[in-house]
């Protein structure tokens, strides 16, 4: 069984940084897509990047092109988000999310129920 656990949220001015954290465990996830989402008050969940394990491939949200990085550490098991450049307009619940690809035509979805597994959320907050 997949188990997400995210890390990293807080308090934090316009124009700071932080970097989510999201530790994997419970199965190999060479052949996983892993995803942060996030939902703002209000608002619908929508991805805000996604990345293949198995070579680095991602892909972003426009809103957060140019200001966030998805990677992953395969020796830790552990998808990060560095987000630079904050906006109150990024104060949402962030939440880590995986996608077993196997059998799937394309590793990239933006559709969460395509996603099997979901970590609890963190919060990040942007104070203008």
């Amino acid at each position: 069984q997949v188990q997400l656990v995210e890390s990293g949220g807080g308090l934090v001015q316009a124009g700071g940084s932080l970097r989510l954290s999201c530790a994997a465990s419970g199965r190999s996830f060479s052949r996983y897509a892993m995803a942060w989402f996030r939902q703002a008050p209000g608002k619908e969940r929508e991805l805000v990047a996604a990345i293949r394990w198995s070579d680095g491939s991602a892909s972003y949200a426009d809103s957060v092109k140019g200001r966030f990085t998805i990677s992953r550490d395969n020796a830790n098991n552990t998808v990060y988000l560095q987000m630079n450049s904050l906006e109150p307009e990024d104060t949402a619940v962030y939440y880590c999310a995986a996608r077993d690809t196997f059998y799937r035509r394309t590793w990239y979805t933006a559709a969460e129920y395509d996603y099997n597994a979901w970590g609890q959320g963190t919060q990040v907050t942007v104070s203008s």
